[in-house]
């Protein structure tokens, strides 16, 4: 799925550049042929279902996995074999919480201070500006382990930056908090960017895909989609409607069936069908309605969802032929 058009400018000095990254485990390809191009300053998204491939692709950015084919350079090094020099320019944040939890928050930072190298008065410039700008202050005797969710991850954030990285890799950072955290998590997120922090950042939450300046799709390893998310939607090659309807499951499984039908979810009591015809609907407004009788069936914009699912389905679609 093309989509260079009505991307938004951002600088090109390129942090990440991959081409053919594949890595395979045995018979199993968890990652094919990947190309991918991440600008500075970027917030590059990785979105796709668990096992598509996008925690594995970051431990090969990142020079914890070596590819089996491929080439990939970031910051200027060619992994794997500058992996020590990529290390000391990077931020790497999990899905789980990697930190010590019978050490307290100071302990917890300062050893890592220690460990990046930061020593005197450089060491405790960082960490102020740590405990301030994520509100750490009032938590720093507190034990890692006792705290809740949201604080374990502005604390795992603090940790991943507190030595300046120049790229910020995040591992679907926000799996266990609840949804005010994730806001405030992204806001910090834009605040790096801004400062001019590349961050490749993987989830499987399409609001947070949307937040992303680009977008990588992946599906079973593959990049099935890659652009901005208002360019990905303005490329969907098809169309969306809304059909509300008494009997929405029994509509459901007919509609399914329908060649031009790509995907349908019952949201609420209504249908969300995807189409791949850019049309008025009329042919599935005539097949609803010989389903049932009081069917109405409207268009709707497209999300990120739709694109996802119209990206897969013509990889199956590629497949079977």
């Amino acid at each position: 799925m093309s989509a260079a058009a009505g991307e938004r400018a951002r600088p090109r000095d390129e942090v990440i550049v991959a081409r053919g990254l594949t890595k395979r485990f045995g018979d199993l390809v968890a990652v094919d042929a990947l190309d991918i191009r991440i600008g500075r300053a970027e917030v590059y998204g990785f979105l796709g279902p668990n096992g598509s491939g996008k925690s594995t692709t970051i431990r090969m950015l990142c020079g914890l996995l070596a590819p089996s084919a491929g080439e990939v350079c970031v910051l200027g090094h060619a992994l794997p074999g500058d992996a020590e020099a990529v290390k000391r320019s990077i931020g790497y944040m999990t899905q789980k919480f990697s930190l010590y939890d019978d050490l307290s928050v100071r302990e917890n930072l300062e050893f890592l201070a220690a460990v990046h190298g930061l020593r005197g008065a450089r060491a405790e410039r960082r960490l102020a500006a740590m405990y301030e700008r994520y509100r750490l202050g009032d938590l720093r005797e507190r034990l890692a382990g006792t705290m809740s969710g949201g604080q374990k991850q502005r604390l795992a954030l603090a940790a991943a930056v507190l030595h300046e990285p120049e790229l910020l890799l995040l591992d679907e950072p926000t799996s266990a908090v609840d949804p005010q955290s994730r806001r405030d998590f992204w806001d910090a997120l834009f605040d790096l960017s801004e400062a001019g922090t590349t961050l490749l950042v993987s989830t499987h939450y399409m609001d947070e895909a949307e937040r992303c300046h680009r977008l990588a799709i992946l599906d079973r390893g593959r990049l099935v989609a890659d652009g901005s998310p208002q360019a990905l939607l303005a490329d969907l090659p098809g169309a969306t409607f809304r059909v509300d309807c008494a009997e929405p499951r029994r509509m459901q499984q007919a509609l399914a069936r329908q060649t031009h039908v790509l995907g349908v979810a019952q949201i609420g009591a209504s249908l969300r069908v995807l189409t791949d015809r850019r049309d008025d609907g009329g042919w599935l407004r005539e097949r609803a309605r010989a389903v049932e009788a009081d069917a109405v069936v409207e268009p709707v914009a497209a999300n990120l969802e739709d694109v996802f699912v119209a990206a897969t389905r013509a990889r199956d679609a590629q497949a079977a032929a």
